[in-house]
Parts: structure tokens; sequence; C-alpha cells
């Protein structure tokens, strides 16, 4: 693949101005084009909206390098770019986790309803999968994102991981029977999740936990995520008992003016939380069989940008 400035026979021949401008023109249009789908790539293979915008800027500047010319299909070349860039995140991610303070929570977005009518797409960006997402290893998570999430043939996944079709299919087959052994069991209705998350809004407003415990499933985990900045678990709660413990005694104590929305986070209804009008941290829950199995905290002031607005994720 060449670059532009190898478009001329002659090194020392500038390229012509209009050509220049016309081709820089072309190559932003592609870019904003699928710029939401290079997003979310990243985001499912990062779990960190942040590192997945740091993600697409460097995809940006390898992008306006690349002769147009040479390119047969602009989202398949962007996506390799993006995977690339996305991978090398991930493994210095992988270092920066093993330091960090208490469980590690993907960044939560605020996404459209609309997202929700996508079911695999809805899965593929919620908290739960993000965090079965995490038990992958890097070359996995990208082979099964790229694969089960946005159906790339195996050829064009071998030339975004630098690996062989027949390795790739081998990778996909490993990384397929992982996550089916850890994902959701039966991926739960919209209707079934927010209810679960209206039985903790009801806890939290009137501190009546019963209809909370209600719906909590016998070995519910709950994690919590301050970053070693807010005050949160340091390590997960494990069983109905536990985690009926720590929310009798836990976060929405009402020494504070403590307010709770029902939101659209990351494909699914969320809660978000604010302490005195300030946003205060993220919940979302994993539901199986109508019951929680995972409760998520997100309170990591690092972690809350992305659920003032909108976050568009596609396919």
């Amino acid at each position: 693949m060449t670059e532009r400035g190898e478009r001329s026979a002659d090194p020392a021949e500038p390229l012509d101005r209009a050509d220049h401008v016309g081709s820089a023109d072309s190559a932003t249009e592609a870019f904003v084009a699928h710029r939401n789908l290079l997003f979310t790539v990243a985001y499912e293979m990062l779990g960190s909206a942040t590192d997945a915008e740091d993600v697409l800027q460097e995809t940006w500047l390898r992008w306006v390098d690349v002769d147009l010319d040479t390119v047969r299909e602009e989202r398949a070349y962007l996506v390799r770019i993006v995977t690339r860039q996305a991978l090398d995140r991930l493994r210095a991610l992988g270092r920066r986790k093993e330091s960090y303070v208490g469980p590690w929570l993907p960044e939560p977005l605020l996404t459209a309803p609309d997202v929700a009518e996508d079911v695999e797409l809805a899965e593929s960006v919620s908290m739960a999968m993000l965090l079965v997402l995490e038990t992958l290893q890097p070359t996995e998570r990208a082979v099964f994102v790229l694969r089960e999430v946005f159906d790339l043939d195996y050829d064009e996944i071998a030339e975004a991981v630098d690996k062989s079709p027949n390795a790739v299919r081998q990778i996909a087959y490993r990384a397929r029977a992982h996550i089916a052994a850890r994902r959701p069991r039966g991926i739960a209705s919209p209707a079934e999740t927010r209810a679960a998350l209206q039985a903790f809004q009801r806890a939290v407003e009137t501190g009546d936990l019963q209809s909370l415990l209600d719906v909590l499933a016998p070995d519910v985990v709950a994690l919590s995520d301050g970053g070693g900045v807010k005050h949160a678990l340091l390590r997960p709660v494990v069983g109905i008992d536990n985690v009926a413990r720590l929310l009798a005694v836990g976060w929405w104590k009402r020494d504070e003016e403590r307010t709770v929305e029902l939101v659209q986070i990351n494909g699914g209804p969320g809660l978000l939380v604010r302490v005195d009008g300030e946003i205060d941290g993220v919940v979302a829950v994993r539901v199986e069989n109508g019951y929680v199995t995972g409760a998520y905290h997100v309170r990591n002031p690092e972690k809350l940008s992305r659920v003032e607005r909108e976050t568009a994720v596609t396919r």
C-alpha cells in the first residue's frame, strides 16, 4: 500500500494542489461516513470510550496518509487500521489494569433507545458482555468482535490481526466456545431488565429492600468501580445475603440528596445516579431468567463523561 507522498514518479515533483485537496476531502468523507462503526469496533475491543477515541485519532492520522487509489474497500481498510491500533492499545491497557484499584468495569455509554432494537448489537455493547470479553486474549477478542458482531469474513479479519485465514478460523472457534460458556444464559428482554432496575430505584428512593431482594439471584455478584477516587468495593461481593447487607448500608445512605433516573446505558436500561444534582454513578445489571445475577456500579469520575450525552454505536 503506498502513501500519498509516493504517488509522483519524481519525489521532488509536488502533487497537483487540486488533486491533493480532492483526495483529502474524499478521505475525510469516508472517515466521517464510517466513524460510528469504527468507534463501536474500538469500544467493544477496549471497553473504554476514552481509549476508543484515542484509537480513532490514531486511525485518522494513518488514514490521511493512505493513497486512496489503492484502496478497494474503504470500510474494510478503515476497520483494519482501527483493529490494529485497538490491539496495541488493548495490550497496554492490560498492563494498566493490573495496578487498577479495585474491580475494573467498562466505561458506560448513554445510548439512543433505538440501539436496543438491534438485539445483537445491544448485547455486544452491554456491560455484562464487555466483562465477558475481558476474559479473552487480545487477538481472540478482536477476532470474536469482528466475526460475531460485525460479520467480517475470515480473510478480512486475517489482514486486520496479521494471521492466516485458517488461524483466524481456529481462534474464532475457541473464542466462541469461551464466550458461550460465560455469556448470560438467554438475553433478557428490556422489560425484564427495566423491572429489575426499577426495584433498585424503589430501594434507593424509599429504603425498602424487599422488592429488590425478590429479583436478586442466589449467586448474584456485585461489582463497583471507583478507580481509587470514589468509595467503592475493593473486591466482588457474592451471594444474595452478602449483597443484601451491602445494599442495606451501602451507596444510598439518606444523608445526601440522591436522585435516580432510568436511562439507556450500553444498549439497555440502566440507572443514572445523582447526588446533590451532580452525576455520582451508573448502575447496570445482568439479568438471567428474570433474576439479577450481576450488578455493576461505576463511580470512577473519569468513566462518567459519556453518560451526559448520547454516544452513537452501530454495526
